[in-house]
């Protein structure tokens, strides 16, 4: 979107991200307000460098991630002067990548500064991936002389707002020194406002050297939206002490913990997470049963919602309450959730609701307003279940053991590698997952303890993401233990960005799973084709690598003492390099067997014929293909 910044065109378009408009229109709607940090004034006779300086200060930046160019040389050097924290990066992925990392561990919107042309197209995946994960982001973004300065053919001449606009929630492009204060502003308020996300300000390079006067005050407090109709609504539904409930928890709740709890022991309800929901309640806690609720899930989270005809629990759960979380495809198993006999959907951005599963009531709200106000309930209070909560602590052991137990008894079960990384990281350690097989088994096995420690790429799967994502966290969280899980393949995406964390000393230790394969398309391509196609990997010289980056390194080649393994790691005072030599065995992953089973159950017939004809020609040919 691209809004004008009359003020007409800025309330129209906050109206339209926040859903104030529609909450307006709604009979007994109330809007509440957000807690934020409210800025102070930015004042005085500015270049339109300073201008960006001294709002990215007042609304509280703690660092801007990027790579300055010669359109934003200004720029990076009035960083210095005032004394605003920067980091430089290797590649523009990575600044999209660590301002997300920033954005998702600190619960505040991350900054990144990139050039117009390569520096806006590099950055794109990495901010795709914040727009469909919902995190938010401002970046700063340079563009080519306009107004009476315009020439044609200028270097990195694209459109810059075009580009934008696919992967962001607003894109404002200013045309004076003036409005560059009160655009920043915006972008900050957009990246927060109902469902998060990422904003981009475009500004040409002249105006970064310009002058004008500017006075630019704090924004109004931004509001939230709370339908009250609906919520009586889900509260009428969720007093019929008839219905078991269960609540399915997303990244809304986040900031809301300990709501969450409170909610789910008044409700004597067991809470399932989606993946970037997992530890918006701590997986420890009695009535916490992991991530998703269906066969792609923690068993525990599957057998407690679903039920079990073996014990007295089989009805399982009847009404889920989902809030601040989307039914998008990689959370539910490629859309693998089982349809409950009824649902209540909670969160912030009206056009989640109801989209994917049948659902009896939407509530347009913050997560936070709606569990604060569901706590005020005191009908839903229920009587505590003890063969709830004991159930549930069985399954938890059971799977425990299973987790346990390596597969792969060569080299290093990944499995193996979560549950001692799990029993050696502290508490408020942060880990940073990449897309490999292994994140499905992490968001199995890793327990989760506290709020913002456990990152996952998940709606847009951007290899390579946690590398630059886990040095941007790190950056602003010293003395946190940080560290990476990241395949092979994911690992060329990104590994030059290490070369960041040894400039700067970010401590953060990287955990590369090598087998020399994608090995993530090799599950998904055998079962299909009988073969592998563009798989495997060169073999790397890893310790070279680390030297030529100028880290630690070392490497685990077997399951024998891994939890002490990892602790020498994290001990390292500094950035670590780990080669992990993997063999994943044949550990069946839960997702993916979930994931092929409901494909294959969606194929035409005709489709279903032509696969099975392929499959059953390459098995029974004696002649052995060659993998690639």
């Amino acid at each position: 979107m691209d809004w004008s910044l009359s003020r007409r065109g800025v309330l129209h378009g906050l109206a339209i991200a926040s859903g104030m408009a529609a909450m307006a229109a709604m009979p007994g709607s109330v809007v509440a307000s957000i807690r934020r940090h409210q800025p102070g004034w930015v004042k005085g006779h500015l270049t339109g460098a300073e201008a960006v300086v001294e709002t990215l200060q007042a609304e509280g930046a703690d660092c801007v991630y990027g790579i300055p160019g010669a359109q934003e040389n200004e720029l990076w050097d009035v960083m210095k002067s005032r004394n605003l924290p920067y980091l430089l990066v290797t590649h523009e992925f990575s600044a999209a990548c660590m301002a997300d990392g920033y954005a998702r561990s600190t619960g505040k919107p991350g900054v990144l500064c990139v050039v117009p042309g390569p520096g806006v197209t590099n950055s794109l995946t990495g901010l795709g991936e914040a727009l469909l994960d919902s995190v938010p982001i401002v970046a700063i973004v340079g563009d080519i002389a306009k107004g009476e300065n315009y020439r044609p053919f200028q270097v990195h001449c694209l459109d810059q707002v075009a580009l934008l606009k696919p992967v962001t929630k607003a894109v404002y492009s200013v045309c004076r020194v003036e409005e560059i204060p009160h655009a920043i502003r915006q972008a900050f308020a957009m990246s927060q406002c109902g469902e998060p996300g990422p904003v981009a300000v475009v500004i040409p390079y002249d105006l970064l050297i310009e002058k004008a006067k500017v006075e630019s005050p704090p924004l109004a407090p931004m509001g939230v939206p709370f339908d009250e109709v609906a919520f009586q609504r889900a509260v009428g539904l969720l007093s019929d002490p008839k219905l078991r409930i269960g609540i399915y928890a997303g990244q809304g709740c986040m900031e809301f913990s300990e709501e969450l709890a409170c909610v789910a022991d008044m409700l004597q309800a067991p809470v399932a997470t989606s993946v970037s929901g997992k530890g918006s309640m701590r997986e420890t806690h009695p009535l916490a049963v992991g991530w998703g609720y269906g066969p792609h899930a923690t068993m525990v989270a599957e057998k407690v919602f679903a039920g079990d005809k073996l014990h007295p629990l089989k009805s399982g759960v009847d009404c889920v309450l989902a809030i601040g979380v989307k039914y998008s495809e990689v959370s539910t198993g490629f859309y693998g959730n089982p349809q409950t006999k009824h649902v209540i959907h909670v969160d912030a951005n009206a056009n989640n609701l109801g989209k994917v599963m049948r659902t009896d009531v939407c509530v347009h709200s913050d997560a936070g307003v709606f569990l604060s106000k569901l706590r005020e309930c005191g009908q839903l209070q229920r009587t505590p279940d003890a063969k709830l909560v004991g159930r549930i602590r069985e399954l938890k052991v059971d799977q425990c053991k299973t987790h346990s137990q390596p597969v792969a008894k060569s080299c290093v079960d990944p499995m193996s590698l979560i549950v001692a990384m799990r029993k050696a990281m502290p508490d408020d350690g942060m880990l940073f997952v990449d897309v490999t097989v292994s994140e499905h088994l992490a968001a199995e096995g890793y327990t989760v303890c506290q709020p913002r420690t456990y990152f996952n790429p998940t709606d847009n799967q951007s290899m390579g993401w946690s590398i630059p994502a886990s040095i941007g966290a790190a950056k602003v969280h010293p003395g946190r233990t940080t560290a990476t899980i990241t395949g092979d393949g994911c690992f060329l995406m990104s590994a030059m960005e290490i070369t960041t964390a040894a400039r700067e000393n970010i401590p953060v230790k990287f955990f590369v799973l090598d087998d020399q394969t994608y090995h993530y398309m090799q599950m998904l391509q055998e079962s299909a084709y009988k073969r592998t196609t563009a798989t495997i990997l060169a073999r790397m010289d890893y310790a070279s690598l680390a030297k030529g980056f100028g880290v630690a390194y070392t490497e685990i080649g077997c399951n024998d003492n891994l939890e002490a393994a990892i602790r020498g790691v994290l001990c390292h005072p500094g950035p670590i390099l780990v080669r992990v030599i993997t063999n994943y065995g044949d550990r069946k992953i839960r997702w993916i067997e979930a994931v092929r089973d409901r494909y294959i159950d969606e194929l035409s017939a005709a489709q279903k014929a032509r696969f099975l004809a392929r499959v059953s020609g390459r098995t029974l040919n004696l002649r052995a293909e060659r993998n690639d």
